[in-house]
């Protein structure tokens, strides 16, 4: 892991919050803040992958950089991989780490730790998990679960990931969060394959990935970034924002 780049997705439109990365957060846009947790992460140059200029020329004005992206990708990595072969088409940053554009409130601290289970070479993508604690997020088919095994301290090999309260039995459930730290060759593998028999049933990009062999680790963190899809989590995180700022 010699040389890491940080790549933020954002686009604009949103079925739920249309214009969401520009939305008001405590008098910044809600990119500004992703942006700036994964800048002081420490962790590499950061890159705000969109297809608004209005983005673009918004992170520029903050002294961040911004890359204009085609408007109709069907998904985040495929910008993401559209970002990579503009900002470093010679190949330089071996391992790309993919913030989503809708986690205003995230810890720096976990941003980094996204990239730990690369340290093995056997692993392919790197991503982050948080235990469940409430049972009715246990059952709730809009969070994602991992399903894994312990292979260190604090660090699952992912087996699956999927909608429904799983594992069976007694012991703890993870919540997935959809952070991802891809080595490059990963990255470039996993933008060819076709969608999965799995992928496709979930509804779960990440499925193409193990359904084609490859390996995925976890992170077990404390902290669950709240991601903002709907009007009322921009409420949250306006309300917690604003109490940091009290602090």
């Amino acid at each position: 892991m010699s040389d890491p780049l940080v790549l933020i997705p954002a686009r604009m439109a949103a079925t739920r919050l249309p214009n969401k990365p520009m939305a008001d957060l405590v008098g910044e846009p809600m990119i500004v803040h992703v942006w700036r947790r994964a800048v002081e992460a420490g962790i590499g140059p950061v890159v705000v992958a969109t297809d608004a200029t209005e983005i673009v020329e918004t992170i520029e004005a903050m002294g961040g950089i911004a890359v204009l992206t085609r408007a109709d990708h069907p998904s985040g990595s495929d910008r993401l991989a559209e970002a990579l072969e503009i900002v470093d088409p010679q190949g330089n940053h071996d391992v790309v780490v993919n913030v989503q554009g809708d986690l205003p409130t995230i810890d720096p601290a976990i941003i980094g730790a996204a990239i730990m289970p690369l340290a093995d070479r056997n692993v392919d993508i790197a991503t982050l998990c948080a235990r469940i604690t409430d049972e009715a997020e246990a059952r709730n088919p809009n969070v994602v679960k991992l399903v894994g095994h312990h292979v260190g301290p604090n660090r699952l090999r992912a087996l699956y990931f999927t909608r429904a309260q799983a594992p069976w039995g007694e012991g703890p459930l993870f919540h997935h969060i959809g952070l991802y730290a891809y080595r490059r060759k990963a990255l470039v593998r996993f933008m060819v394959l076709e969608p999965g028999e799995l992928e496709t049933r979930e509804k779960l990009e990440q499925l193409r990935a193990l359904e084609a062999g490859m390996r995925i680790d976890a992170m077990v963190v404390d902290d669950l970034p709240l991601g903002v899809d709907t009007p009322a989590d921009l409420e949250r995180a306006r309300a917690l924002l604003a109490a940091r700022r009290l602090n």
